[in-house]
């Protein structure tokens, strides 16, 4: 079992920034891929960025260049620094963890936390 607990989300006026921590702990089997969804309300829940294990990262077209994520091993912390938001960026942002259901297992689970609040607005 994996467990996730998100924290930093909060108003911040457009243009600002905010830094949003994911503390994981749990076992983690490799093979994984660690990453941060957003799901706006009335909107599908969607991912803004991910990295996997040999630290390669992607995002949305929406948040390129904007956001930025890390993974830090030695604290188990998913980091998502967000710069130059706008108020499209206002959803519940959740981090979430894709590895392997044991080490030898080809099968996957996925891990989710709670979710944090972002809002964007002057």
């Amino acid at each position: 079992q994996v467990q996730l607990v998100e924290s930093g989300g909060g108003l911040v006026q457009p243009g600002g920034s905010l830094r949003l921590s994911c503390v994981t702990s749990g076992s983690i089997f490799g093979d994984t891929t660690r990453s941060w969804y957003r799901q706006a309300p009335g909107r599908q829940r969607e991912r803004v960025a991910a990295i996997n294990e040999l630290g390669d990262t992607r995002y949305a077209d929406s948040v390129r260049g904007r956001f930025a994520i890390s993974w830090v091993n030695i604290n188990k912390t998913i980091w998502l620094e967000m710069t130059d938001l706008k108020p499209e960026d206002t959803a519940v942002y959740y981090c979430n963890v894709l590895t392997r259901s044991s080490p030898t297992s080809t099968t996957y689970r996925d891990y989710w936390g709670q979710g944090t609040q972002v809002t964007v607005s002057p």
